[in-house]
């Protein structure tokens, strides 16, 4: 993480701690950042070398038999820039070190298993970067709202996650999770672009206006499943996303700081390095 792009670490601006509440926070905000988007996209763009040294180290150590990986969980209503994020973040690093999964509505098949069969199937192995568009979150926040699943089986799974997390971290997995938090008003917006522009129509979802409607019931959703699975090994961090350039800034300084905690650096050769080069000039 660059110490110098934020007033302060974005961690401590961002994370939902004990006392944070959803509805006091202001997607339109750019909490530690105040400059502008012109500002902004330019430590972005200053940002990317960094990151993918870092994940190049992450990479490099898997090789050598450390078993580190990271887990970056995105969640946000529709529109909210997850795909941005994606390819303006997670783009700026070497592909293959990189797992992507963006999960759907389960399959029939993966229904017949506990909701979060299909999570572990998707995991990061050792030396990536795991990307999680959408996650097993959906198996609390679209059951709580639409009452897909009784209230009970939506209480259970919040321990289950939590558990879940917690071994993902002692297992060596850096587990990230961020909500994108962006307002009904920018979200119009962004829709209606989506119908304004021929190009734009792929990404267009008519029951995204059918999921306008319970509107307040997701926001409710995303703050109790905020608070019951916040924990000291897998913090939640919500970030506002009004402002696209913001919300990318941040996430890559949040994952900048995830690395960063790995202490990484080059592994050592396991080789006589000046042998090798006295052979390699003779061959």
């Amino acid at each position: 993480m660059d110490r110098s792009v934020f007033a302060a670490d974005p961690r401590r601006l961002l994370i939902a701690g004990p006392d944070f509440r959803l509805a006091d926070a202001d997607p339109r905000s750019t909490p530690g950042f105040p400059s502008g988007k012109k500002e902004g996209k330019a430590a972005l763009e200053k940002g990317t070398k960094a990151l993918s040294h870092s994940q190049e180290q992450l990479f490099a150590a898997s090789r050598q038999g450390e078993g580190s990986s990271v887990l970056l969980i995105l969640q946000a209503m529709d529109t909210a820039g997850k795909g941005g994020i994606v390819r303006h973040v997670i783009g700026a690093v070497d592909p293959q070190g990189v797992h992507h999964h963006a999960f759907k509505a389960p399959t029939a098949a993966e229904r017949r298993h506990d909701f979060l069969w299909r999570v572990q199937k998707q995991l990061p192995g050792p030396g990536m970067i795991g990307v999680f568009d959408r996650s097993h979150y959906e198996d609390v926040l679209v059951h709580k709202v639409r009452g897909l699943s009784p209230a009970e089986e939506v209480e259970r799974r919040y321990g289950a996650i939590a558990q879940f997390e917690a071994g993902l971290a002692a297992a060596g997995t850096r587990v990230l999770k961020v909500m994108l938090h962006i307002s009904k008003e920018e979200q119009k917006l962004r829709l209606t672009e989506r119908l304004n522009r021929p190009d734009k129509y792929w990404k267009y979802n008519p029951g995204d206006v059918d999921e306008r409607a319970l509107w307040e019931d997701y926001q409710e959703a995303y703050a109790t499943a905020i608070a019951r699975t916040s924990t000291p090994e897998a913090p939640w961090y919500v970030v506002p996303a009004d402002a696209k350039w913001y919300a990318r800034l941040a996430v890559q300084q949040l994952l900048a700081a995830a690395l960063a905690d790995l202490h990484l650096g080059w592994p050592e050769a396991h080789f006589d390095v000046e042998a090798e080069k006295q052979r390699l000039a003779a061959s």
